[in-house]
């Protein structure tokens, strides 16, 4: 009796792996499309998870998506104008000229979260809005007290606080939990954002479209 004869398949599948290796080589509009989903699957389910757990962060990357936090002027210019509040909360120009981002951040800035630290005056956080909040998405504003946290954005002349009908998002910066908090700003990567922003631009009110100013 004659034994079954057994087939290998890893000659087959070897062909299979350096066809499509060679497919996504091609100058092909069909290529570029599966390279493309490729990369947004590699990034989403692949990158972005190790990047969160390397930070401690639930969202690693941020995009600056308003005009809250920007120095439409020098660092001594935009002191003179907004130094009222400030120095009536305890921060003089000595203590801000320590700070991390002393200069702001600009609209369209990527931003790299860092979650595993605790939280100091003068840090840019990224925090869940409180409950009652209308907004969509997490604040990014710097911390200017602290137990509980509360928050400014460099370019606004006041703290948003729940219940201020000029509030139309309901904000309340004022009594920050730190389970509401992601993490803070490390690092910045000017203006990359726009490659996102762009796409959603159209959709926003035409008070906040385009660059800050």
């Amino acid at each position: 009796m004659n034994a079954p004869e057994y087939h290998s398949n890893k000659p087959k599948s070897k062909n299979v792996i350096i066809n499509f290796w060679r497919f996504l080589q091609e100058d092909s509009w069909q290529s570029w499309l599966v390279s493309l989903v490729l990369l947004v699957v590699l990034i989403r389910f692949v990158f972005f998870p190790l990047l969160s757990l390397v930070t401690g962060s639930s969202l690693p990357l941020v995009v600056i998506e308003s005009c809250s936090m920007y120095h439409e002027s020098s660092f001594d210019s935009w002191w003179n104008e907004h130094s009222e509040w400030y120095e009536a909360n305890g921060i003089e120009k000595t203590d801000f000229e320590k700070f991390p981002f002393r200069n702001g951040l600009n609209k369209g800035d990527i931003i790299f979260v860092w979650g595993y630290s605790n939280y100091k005056s003068g840090d840019i956080i990224i925090f869940e809005p409180n409950l009652g909040s209308s907004a969509l998405h997490p604040i990014i504003h710097r911390v200017v007290a602290e137990g509980p946290y509360q928050t400014k954005g460099d370019h606004n002349f006041a703290q948003l606080v729940g219940g201020d009908p000029a509030n139309s998002q309901n904000i309340d910066e004022t009594n920050i939990d730190k389970e509401q908090i992601i993490g803070k700003s490390v690092f910045r990567i000017p203006y990359l954002g726009w490659i996102k922003l762009v796409f959603f631009e159209p959709f926003r009110l035409s008070g906040d479209r385009g660059l800050c100013s």
